[in-house]
């Protein structure tokens, strides 16, 4: 039997913990990439290299310089994949097997497929190609195949595409040369959870996943709201219609390779107990759970001035300009909200470079609403500069964890309006087991609600008394239950732990057939 061996880039030094990162760090500000700035720091004598995963190369500037404890940044790009022409021969018994291993892994995952794939791919031989195996007849031979058992109602052009886009990501995992760690620690499931699992398998080391959002979640939500999948399959209202259309696809693959992260993890991180429910429902073992909530620097923010009656009104929603913050309810808020507060500023304070086609939107949704002098998207900015103006935050967005924002404004004394998602119930209104009670920061409201989000935020701009009070008892509930060294404190011996943990056996691949 002949063994491939691991691919762990030769030479390299060897660090403490390769970050893998999906779309974010350190390109995208604000958010997850925050949170990932805040964990290397607080872990000064840790070395940390970073594998940063796009679609294709970033054209913005690093919007986080690296800390001193980052001896490496390397990128994946995923779309990239497949570009280079090339051509193979693969026997017809070899696509078959293959085509099933393949479709076994983007519609049930799991670690066993995996390793599967890795198997079968290792028994093409030692100067396999998987860019040329990608391109070449053996390819169209096995998208044929899987399109037939898996989605025949389908349009083969349109699940062609998003065939070559799911297993382009997957392979790409595959072939790139994995940094040298002792602890692969990954940041979401997704294709960089796919990574991570293969490190687990491939050499040994342990893997964390820590989640903040939940990833399939996310997804979902955007796969919903995306245009750019064609709806092939009319099912109507039948609710047992066994038929799988484009987006059944993509949601099933994100939760195959869910599936598979989960597995291979040693530890699984999230920030809240709801997390954890949808993980078990994915396989997740329970006793691989573990919750460690965010935690920030109270000091940097308790300091900051607060904004006076004497002011003018102002709110501020604090996020990206992405559907997934949903600013359009936010927008539309604030148009009813200044009925009765004639001098209201509103303002959106995030990127709006992620994804120009719904900033435009919003910015034609400001306009069409008479809210020019109103309503105001400002870009990145540094929010330490800018609470101080802000009356009440406010979150709208469909999904979220547990917002780094929302501790922010907190530890500033700024009351908060936000939507039911995550831990933004707990941070505003507290644990069930909190003692003392400290009392409401603010109030929740439910999704998609422009009537329901006005009314919160009128409510605490016009009682004073309320407002701060709100902002008092989210202040001493972030100081109390979310400050950074408690995070910081719990990360330091979860990197003890399983850095001082022999290595598993390797399971990827384990040898050609």
């Amino acid at each position: 039997m002949t063994r491939w061996p691991s691919r762990a880039q030769s030479g390299a030094p060897e660090c403490d913990v390769c970050l893998v990162v999906e779309g974010c760090y350190p390109y995208v500000p604000g958010g997850v990439s925050a949170w990932i700035d805040w964990l290397i720091r607080s872990q000064p004598t840790t070395t940390f290299s970073i594998v940063s995963l796009w679609p294709r190369p970033v054209a913005t500037p690093a919007r986080y310089a690296l800390p001193d404890n980052v001896s490496a940044l390397h990128h994946l790009y995923l779309q990239d994949f497949g570009r280079r022409p090339g051509r193979s021969h693969l026997a017809s018994g070899s696509v078959s097997l293959l085509a099933d291993t393949l479709g076994e892994m983007v519609t049930q995952g799991g670690a066993s497929a995996l390793a599967s794939v890795a198997r079968r791919l290792a028994g093409l031989g030692p100067r396999r190609d998987l860019e040329a195996i990608f391109n070449s007849p053996a390819a169209w031979q096995m998208v044929e195949r899987m399109y037939a058992r898996d989605m025949p109602y389908s349009s083969f052009l349109h699940y062609f595409w998003a065939w070559r886009a799911l297993l382009g990501g997957l392979f790409a995992t595959l072939e790139t040369a994995l940094p040298r760690a002792r602890i692969y620690h990954t940041i979401s499931t997704g294709y960089a959870g796919l990574l991570a699992a293969r490190a687990r398998l491939e050499t040994g080391r342990p893997m964390i996943l820590t989640e903040h959002g939940i990833y399939t979640n996310e997804r979902r939500i955007e796969l919903l709201m995306a245009d750019w999948i064609a709806d092939n399959v009319d099912k109507g209202h039948a609710l047992a219609d066994p038929r799988a259309d484009l987006r059944d696809l993509w949601v099933r693959a994100f939760e195959a390779y869910a599936r598979t992260c989960y597995e291979a993890a040693d530890e699984v991180v999230t920030l809240f107990e709801e997390n954890q429910r949808a993980e078990r429902r994915l396989g997740a073992d329970p006793a691989k759970l573990r919750i460690i909530a965010n935690g920030i620097d109270v000091a940097r923010f308790a300091a900051l001035p607060r904004a006076s009656r004497q002011q003018r009104p102002t709110i501020a929603l604090i996020g990206r300009v992405v559907p997934i913050k949903d600013v359009k309810t936010f927008i539309a808020a604030a148009d009813l909200l200044r009925r009765e507060v004639p001098d209201l500023r509103a303002l959106v304070m995030g990127a709006t470079d992620e994804d120009p086609v719904y900033a435009g939107e919003c910015r034609d949704l400001v306009r069409d609403l008479g809210l020019d002098g109103t309503v105001e998207l400002t870009g990145n900015v540094d929010i330490r500069q800018r609470l101080g103006e802000v009356h009440v935050a406010v979150l709208t967005s469909l999904s979220e964890s547990q917002p780094l924002v929302l501790l922010e404004a907190g530890a500033a004394g700024v009351p908060f309006v936000a939507t039911n998602v995550g831990l933004c119930r707990e941070i505003v209104y507290g644990r069930a087991d909190e003692t003392p009670h400290l009392g409401a920061g603010g109030v929740i409201t439910g999704l998609v609600d422009p009537v329901g989000v006005a009314e919160a935020i009128g409510g605490l701009l016009g009682d004073e008394t309320r407002r701060q009070a709100a902002g008092r008892a989210l202040e001493q509930r972030v100081r109390t239950y979310y400050s950074s060294e408690r995070a910081a404190s719990a990360y330091s011996d979860l990197y003890a732990r399983w850095a001082a943990a022999e290595p598993a056996p390797r399971r990827f691949p384990v040898a050609a057939e």
